[in-house]
């Protein structure tokens, strides 16, 4: 099965050469080489912590046109869609500078900027997810998913790359977590290990199938604190200051400055014979 996609005509097509579909008859982007463009970036936005190379741009750009040319028919788009990505590196450097800090800040055990960078899973799946979503805002197929399953196998946070997350984001933790793909989450956002924002329902075709596309996943507004192992689900909105609390299993939408917490379990006495 090969993919290809015509942005021209904004379609993508499928060929099937047999009825097994997971035989592929044509080249894909190589896991590898996608991990060294995510690398790259990665020394570009924090720069001295993981090593450069004068030739890390040029590099960047012809690994970019390469991995897109095997997902994109046109030569001229997969140049065009690197150089404008490549433009954006500047503003997502400055994002993630936002996220290291209110990771600092937002954690008492944080002993300095370096351990944040280095160490925080957080860090390091939002930087994926930060890629992946640029390359989702223009239209590339397959790598941005490929980059944010790349940060998913190493730290367990599960972020859809076309999730829309805004700049002073914290994972603390961070094991867990699943952002869906319609998800919307606002400025300086703080969540725990183990919380799903996820789909409560999907709409079906005539075949049972579920419809693509639709948003079915959370709006987070700004100053959100979302504690370990809550779970929201659907097209809610967590109002502006919400504080949802740990296991807590929601499906509605929150108030701003409302706090959700799990009811206090009943007192169970029992009688010892």
């Amino acid at each position: 099965m090969s993919l290809i996609v015509n942005h021209t005509s904004n379609s993508i097509s499928f060929n099937i050469a047999d009825k097994d579909i997971t035989d592929c008859n044509s080249p894909l982007p190589s896991h590898s080489v996608v991990k060294d463009i995510a690398q790259i970036c990665r020394r570009f936005f924090f720069k001295g912590y993981y090593g450069s190379s004068p030739d890390d741009f040029s590099r960047l750009k012809s690994l970019l046109i390469n991995q897109m040319s095997l997902v994109i028919e046109n030569e001229l788009s997969c140049r065009e869609t690197a150089d404008k990505f490549m433009s954006m590196l500047p503003d997502l450097k400055d994002m993630l500078c936002t996220d290291v800090e209110a990771t600092y800040n937002g954690d008492p055990a944080a002993t300095g900027f370096s351990e944040v960078v280095l160490c925080y899973p957080g860090i390091y799946a939002i930087t994926n997810h930060r890629i992946a979503h640029a390359l989702h805002t223009l239209d590339v197929p397959l790598i941005p998913r490929m980059i944010s399953e790349q940060a998913h196998s190493v730290t367990g946070i599960d972020i859809h790359p076309a999730a829309n997350i805004g700049p002073e984001f914290m994972i603390d933790h961070g094991t867990g977590v699943v952002i869906g793909a319609t998800c919307v989450i606002g400025r300086h956002v703080k969540i725990y290990q183990g919380v799903t924002l996820g789909a409560r329902s999907f709409e079906t075709d005539d075949n049972g199938n579920p419809v693509k596309g639709l948003p079915r996943h959370p709006l987070v507004e700004d100053n959100v604190v979302i504690y370990s192992n809550a779970t929201i689900l659907g097209r809610v909105t967590i109002g502006k200051g919400a504080v949802i609390g740990g296991n807590v299993w929601l499906t509605r939408n929150v108030l701003p400055g409302e706090k959700i917490v799990q009811a206090e379990p009943e007192k169970l006495i029992r009688s010892i014979k």
